[in-house]
């Protein structure tokens, strides 16, 4: 099993309007041995950072497409390479070749080096720290890097200035003094002024891109609920009854008694600490039920769970295979959720989903004649994607929790009863509360 990538949050770092930022990219996934070292790059903050003298910096890299990177050497450095900011090689953190301007003053993040992400914290910014920087993963085959700009802005008060007061004093004996103190205060007064500006433009800018990728939601969400609605209710005539099969269930889930519900272990029997065996697996349960022929529908409630996989997959697939391989080209037909709030499906690559309203419970229709796999939004009654292909064999309902899920809201996956409810679409006041960001981006990219 592998974990994704997570985004860092570069507006805490500024006093910014309260606006959001929303960003969604996305990731090709290869083969860790096919994958070509031309093809691997390495992404990092993309625009100029501003930071305030005093106050703390983020800088976020990772590696694109997804790449484990615990045993690269990940270099920061300052406008060159031999400059080190912060040096990671060998899995631990070398100090002795920091430049002393960064001694005790970073703090490498690296929770999902695995995932090839890295963050790196810089502490009390000084007017010095403004410049060029940049981060460099260096391996056995390749090596990228990736540069940005660093900002810094004085939180300059000419009014509170001490070199003023000073000068009050010894006005008529220092009058040179005084021309250097105004030359200071009014160099200073740009600055801010120049810095407040930028902000006043920057906020205005994105507040006119937010109103008009909201107007863009609130088209699709009208055109969902006029055609994602009739679609689903149509599926809901072919609701069966789906149980868990325990016997496939990966040692690290919980089936639940009944079988209709699966849950991710705290602790795995008999696993080793830094056995990679525990994250090549998967952590699946397929269905007592084997469809083979006509129509099936059945819902799945997934909860406020950040990570989750669901769908079918062929009954002769192969069951120990990473998610990278959940693809209709290996048997798997999924849907899949990660870090809360980004969908996606593999076919065969990752392509993300935009979805206006979080799911709670997703609907899954099967018309095997018909060639299709359909996911519905039980939430709000909408169409989410539907897989067109050729089936060619025993199909089961497929579902994975994701072991260590680490999430605040750990629910279970659980197959819903029948009869099914036909009256759960949110209020419209609920869905306000849950819409979810919307950014325009190339569908061959993203981050995994």
């Amino acid at each position: 099993m592998m974990d994704f990538l997570v985004f860092p949050d570069f507006s805490q770092r500024v006093p910014l309007p309260s606006y959001v930022f929303f960003l969604t990219h996305f990731l090709l996934l290869l083969q860790p041995g096919e994958l070509n070292s031309e093809e691997v790059r390495v992404v990092g903050p993309g625009e100029p950072i501003l930071a305030l003298v005093g106050e703390e910096v983020e800088f976020s890299c990772h590696l694109s497409p997804y790449l484990d990177a615990e045993d690269m050497e990940i270099r920061w450095f300052r406008s060159q390479t031999s400059d080190v900011v912060h040096l990671y090689q060998g899995r631990q953190e070398l100090y002795s070749q920091q430049m002393a301007q960064f001694q005790n003053r970073t703090r490498l993040i690296k929770d999902d080096i695995m995932d090839g992400s890295v963050n790196l914290q810089l502490h009390g910014i000084i007017p010095a720290d403004e410049g060029l920087y940049g981060c460099r993963f260096l391996s056995s085959n390749f090596s990228k890097e990736a540069v940005w700009d660093l900002e810094v802005a004085d939180a300059f008060l000419p009014g509170s200035s001490p070199w003023k007061r000073a000068f009050l004093g010894t006005l008529v004996g220092l009058p040179l003094l005084l021309a250097l103190l105004l030359t200071l205060a009014l160099y200073f007064f740009q600055k801010q002024r120049r810095c407040q500006e930028k902000l006043r433009k920057q906020a205005e800018k994105d507040k006119e891109r937010l109103s008009a990728e909201l107007g863009k939601l609130q088209t699709e969400l009208d055109w969902r609920r006029a055609e994602g609605q009739a679609e689903w209710r149509e599926a809901q005539q072919y609701a069966v009854d789906v149980t868990l099969d325990p016997a496939s269930a990966h040692r690290s889930l919980e089936v639940s008694e009944d079988g209709k519900s699966v849950s991710s272990c705290t602790a795995v029997p008999g696993a080793v600490v830094g056995d990679p065996q525990r994250f090549s697996e998967q952590t699946c349960v397929l269905s007592c039920q084997r469809f083979s022929a006509g129509r099936h529908y059945w819902e799945v409630h997934v909860g406020r769970r950040s990570r989750w996989f669901l769908g079918v997959c062929l009954a002769s697939a192969p069951q120990r295979v990473g998610p990278v391989h959940l693809s209709p080209a290996n048997g798997y037909w999924v849907m899949g959720l990660w870090n809360r709030c980004e969908y996606f499906i593999l076919d065969p690559h990752r392509v993300a989903l935009t979805l206006r309203v979080p799911p709670r419970c997703v609907g899954i229709f099967l018309d095997w004649e018909a060639g299709k796999l359909s996911f519905f939004n039980v939430s709000d009654g909408s169409h989410i994607f539907t897989f067109t292909d050729t089936f060619s064999g025993t199909l089961c309902a497929y579902f994975r929790p994701r072991a260590h899920d680490g999430g605040a809201h750990p629910d279970p996956l659980t197959i819903c009863p029948l009869p099914l409810r036909r009256t759960c679409i949110l209020e419209e006041n609920e869905l306000d509360a849950w819409l979810q960001p919307y950014e325009s981006s190339d569908p061959t990219l993203g981050l995994w």
